[in-house]
């Protein structure tokens, strides 16, 4: 193998990281990011969420099993950067048809291999999130430096246009059709109309940009707000959209993005976590049947209830809002973040993570038979058949 040639990797407080470029030669900046997944970095790499990121592996070995056509989640590679410590030399998998690095290089997407990551996460679990810079042009760290610091913070970002689809289209449901969903694409992955699919229902995929009006011209028998990138508290008009549902009680879905979405819609704010969830191993509590979940996450912003103070336990109770009464129906076990929630008086719930997690796990696939069965209770409520 041809000797690789050198990087380095600056973050914003000056810590440098020395290694080799992995994928494009070239420079690149973002918020640094780790994820802790020991697999799955296809779908982590091609997730509309990590726009505008760079994404630590903390699994040592990547690249392992190659790339392949059918596990994107999204048309392209979404990350602003690439980490990891010691990338396959030969990847073998009977499902690959071709080479992560080959991937990555073609896309342009600059890395570094080579780099204690271990350290690295570290650093960033005890600092928190920053910005970072990667080189393989640029070998004076200080000078790096002065361009990481140039470069946008996450916090004010609005990033749900950059990600979102140019064009509405359809994902039919699997056998008999039984229900239609309009699905606003915030930075939406593509499993999560394939998981609709298997359940009857067939999916509108809508611009980020498309009005309450838009959404409803679908025959849609529910709305779902999708996950994305960015920074919730700028997103005032996906937010007035969610409240137009919510006010003509139209049954309402959001996972991750679309879930702050709905916080802010109820009259919660968010807020930023240190150094966020990412990863396929985070331990969820649902609150109504007592299950712990393992799940996977992927954000770095949080719902925030009213006088509960970050790392607080969220107390089980019923809060007023002006839509009715709402709980807090999952919290992370690890810190206590708000996971997900629940209307008692119109009919939406949400969840921060991501039940339609590929390559997994599976524990909260449940959530989207909940999310049916809300639309049949509607839908019989008002007398409607969806033959």
């Amino acid at each position: 193998m041809s000797r690789r040639r050198p990087a380095i990797l600056v973050l914003e407080d000056g810590r440098t990281f020395h290694g080799e470029a992995y994928g494009s030669v070239g420079e690149t900046f973002g918020e640094a990011v780790f994820n802790t997944g020991m697999t799955g970095y296809q779908e982590t790499l091609t997730d509309p969420s990590y726009h505008r990121q760079v994404v630590v592996q903390t699994a040592p070995h990547i690249g392992n099993t190659g790339v392949n056509a059918d596990d994107d989640e999204s048309w392209r590679i979404w990350v602003a950067g690439y980490v990891v410590r010691d990338p396959a030399r030969v990847s073998s998998n009977w499902r690959a048809t071709g080479g992560l690095e080959d991937r990555l290089a073609t896309e342009g997407v600059v890395g570094i291999s080579g780099v204690d990551t271990r350290a690295l996460t570290r650093h960033l679990r005890e600092r928190g999130a920053m910005r970072v810079g990667i080189s393989s042009v640029e070998h004076d760290p200080q000078a790096l430096l002065v361009r990481v610091r140039q470069a946008p913070q996450m916090v004010g970002a609005d990033l749900s246009a950059e990600v979102t689809t140019a064009e509405r289209y359809v994902v039919a449901a699997e056998g008999e059709h039984r229900f239609t969903v309009a699905a606003l694409d915030l930075g939406i992955k593509r499993n999560v109309p394939r998981r609709l699919a298997a359940r009857g229902v067939t999916t509108h995929v809508l611009p980020a940009s498309s009005t309450i009006e838009e959404l409803l011209a679908t025959g849609a028998d529910a709305v779902f707000f999708s996950p994305g990138p960015g920074d919730p508290a700028t997103a005032d008009a996906p937010v007035a959209l969610a409240r137009e549902v919510l006010r003509r009680e139209v049954p309402l879905f959001g996972i991750c993005f679309g879930s702050q979405i709905l916080g802010r819609a109820l009259g919660f704010g968010t807020y930023k976590l240190g150094y966020g969830h990412r990863g396929i191993n985070q331990p969820v509590l649902d609150r109504a049947t007592g299950k712990v979940e393992v799940t996977s996450h992927n954000h770095g912003f949080a719902v925030e209830m009213p006088g509960v103070g970050a790392g607080a336990v969220v107390p089980d109770q019923v809060i007023e809002t002006e839509f009715g009464g709402v709980e807090v129906s999952h919290i992370c076990l690890n810190d206590n973040v708000v996971e997900g929630l629940r209307a008692r008086d119109v009919p939406a719930f949400t969840v921060q993570y991501h039940p339609e997690a590929a390559a997994g796990p599976h524990d909260a696939d449940y959530l989207f038979d909940r999310f049916v069965e809300l639309i049949e209770g509607r839908t019989h409520s008002e007398g409607r058949t969806n033959a």
